[in-house]
């Protein structure tokens, strides 16, 4: 479990410290990003398999933030976080290219099941390409 790199990116600072530190106890390699801005920059200079992208946020928002990854960094999965208020914008960022999204305020193994579930599709899409290179 502990390859598995996990970016949280949510302004809600206790909930991200929380999340962050729940998925460390777990063997995940977990960072947490306050803002959009903040997640773009550690991606750069950073590997991570799957992005939990909360959709409200000052500046940019969530969709904001998805479509950058997907057109920098296409093979990282993102899982939307989503209030009861903004499930349109969960189901819309499944459009723009998210793996799935969840509810906040969100189980902590439902979350897991996502994120475990967004790592093996990344892997399977890197099979593919590793395989199309190599015939």
């Amino acid at each position: 479990m502990s390859d598995i790199r996990v970016l949280i990116v949510d302004d809600e600072v206790d909930f991200l410290e929380t999340i962050v530190k729940r998925l460390q106890d777990r063997g995940f390699i977990a960072k947490g990003a306050e803002n959009g801005e903040q997640a773009l920059d550690y991606l750069q200079h950073n590997t991570v398999d799957t992005v939990i992208l909360d959709v409200k946020m000052p500046g940019m928002d969530g969709l904001q933030v998805l479509q950058t990854i997907k057109l920098r960094w296409p093979l990282v999965e993102v899982i939307m976080l989503t209030g009861h208020a903004s499930v349109e914008s969960g189901i819309q960022g499944m459009q723009l290219g998210a793996f799935d999204y969840v509810m906040k305020p969100a189980r902590l193994d439902d979350l897991l099941q996502k994120i475990r579930q967004a790592v093996e599709r990344k892997k399977l899409q890197e099979e593919k390409i590793h395989r199309a290179q190599n015939q």
